[in-house]
């Protein structure tokens, strides 16, 4: 970026939109992919499928069939018995991962020549479907970090530890998968170092600005999941009062000149008020009822070890597989785990909208059985088509259609991303972002749908366990 640019980006007051406006920071592109080709080729990955009942370190319990690590942290799988009066579907039992413990999720940022850049890592996960992804400076599970493993620490530990040296740009608690996972939830935080410190940048790190990551995440399977998440928690707001200037000296693409008036968009040019939305939030809560009680595996009907997984009867949802691994790249060398193995071919999609010469976006409230307090806001379609019977059109999940036939021309984004790797064995999923025509009807919306502007989302998802992990894998791929 020249320096008359970058000069005019620091007028906009806003340390990340420039950050995003940035595709170029420190290192280029091509230093990137160059250095991502090496640690690939400097390390050994070997991930390797076993069966669920050999799986070294692990053992199944005698009576209740539950999964568990011999040290009894990480996480353990158990079985789940749920009843609820959301959906089609009142009680079923399913395996479900247990991981009580809060992670941490965290970028160390820097501003370099005036641009906040990202400290990245190229990590190996055993369920990456290509191993090697983007993820976060730190991501370690609180059994990782204090090396319940009797491997090293993760690196930069200390920066996330000890808040009085680093600048806490933003610090959360959010959710992951509640059809996964039992209400599991991680520390999603991002912090400044002084620009005039000098930081050890470590073989396996590299610095970005949010431009190129923005730019990787049009890639498939590139960005892993826990990355995503983070960068979801970023708030755009420019201080700018002229926008058609700032469109034309920075010559912004039509649909991101409409994100970024919806990032910045008052609540009286909402289809719905902010605090209309809260209310609405609640009473759902009020409206629908869960109850997830925990069960011996032993006990989950419909599920059963066969060839040494632990499968659903109809072969479908998801199974229980086991691997070994070799990762010179990790804290620790070699290990075997179980993972989930999900059914493939899932949709993650936002339909959005101009409503009042403003863009919104429909998101659901949808009951899982692992959520933290019911519901959380979800996107507009989340499903996968192969769990369905024979694709009843009265079976499928409202605006199916809208999504899978929709025209080219209409579709804004359209990537396969991976779930988080170090529990899900080659999950990939479709993400999407459709805008209708702005005189479409998208039909009857249900009870349980709401359309908000991109101001009011990032205004709520400040706070925890509002918006499910798909939604804001969703949100890190609309960077402006």
């Amino acid at each position: 970026m020249d320096r008359d640019m970058t000069d005019y980006l620091d007028t906009l007051g806003d340390d990340f939109l420039v950050s995003a406006l940035s595709t170029n920071g420190i290192n280029t592109m091509e230093e990137y992919y160059r250095w991502f080709g090496e640690r690939y080729d400097a390390n050994e990955y070997v991930v390797t499928k076993i069966p669920v009942d050999s799986i070294e370190g692990w053992c199944i319990e005698s009576g209740t069939g539950n999964i568990r690590h011999q040290s009894g942290k990480f996480f353990s799988i158990q079985g789940l018995r749920i009843s609820t009066n959301f959906g089609n579907t009142a009680e079923w039992c399913q395996p479900i991962i247990n991981q009580p413990e809060i992670g941490i999720l965290g970028f160390i940022t820097q501003k370099m020549n005036g641009v906040l850049h990202f400290l990245v890592q190229a990590k190996m996960e055993p369920g990456n479907v290509n191993l090697l992804q983007i993820s976060p400076t730190l991501q370690a599970t609180k059994s990782n970090y204090t090396t319940v493993h009797g491997g090293r620490k993760p690196s930069y530990l200390e920066y996330f530890l000890d808040n009085t040296r680093v600048n806490v740009i933003t610090d959360q608690l959010q959710s992951e998968q509640g059809s996964r996972f039992l209400r599991k939830r991680n520390r999603n935080i991002i912090i400044e170092i002084d620009e005039d410190e000098e930081i050890e940048v470590l073989p396996d790190f590299f610095w970005l600005t949010l431009g190129q990551i923005s730019e990787l995440l049009k890639e498939d399977n590139i960005v892993n999941m826990d990355s995503r998440t983070v960068l979801s928690n970023i708030d755009f707001n420019p201080v700018h009062d002229d926008f058609s200037e700032l469109y034309r000296e920075l010559n912004i693409a039509p649909f991101k000149r409409r994100l970024l008036e919806s990032y910045c968009a008052s609540d009286t040019r909402s289809a719905n008020r902010f605090n209309s939305i809260l209310s609405w939030f609640t009473n759902l809560k009020t409206l629908y009822e869960v109850n997830a009680e925990l069960v011996p595996l032993n006990d989950v009907s419909g599920w059963d070890l066969v060839d040494g997984e632990i499968r659903h009867e109809h072969s479908r949802y998801f199974s229980v597989i086991g691997i070994s691994v070799k990762a010179s790249s990790r804290e620790v060398g070699s290990w075997q785990q179980p993972l989930i193995e999900s059914a493939k071919g899932g949709i993650i999609a936002f339909i959005c909208q101009m409503k009042n010469d403003v863009l919104h976006f429909l998101v659901q409230a949808r009951v899982e059985p692992g959520n933290f307090d019911i519901i959380e806001l979800a996107p507009t379609l989340q499903f996968t088509p192969e769990n369905y019977d024979g694709h009843d059109a009265n079976d499928l999940p409202p605006f199916h259609d809208l999504v899978v036939n929709a025209r080219a021309e209409n579709i804004r984004f359209d990537h396969l991303q991976s779930e988080e790797g170090g529990r899900f064995y080659h999950d990939q999923n479709r993400y999407q972002v459709v805008e209708l025509p702005e005189d479409q009807n998208p039909g009857e919306i249900p009870q349980n749908y709401t359309w908000m502007t991109m101001n009011q989302i990032k205004r709520l998802i400040k706070y925890n366990n509002y918006f499910n992990i798909e939604v804001r894998g969703l949100l890190s791929c609309l960077s402006v």
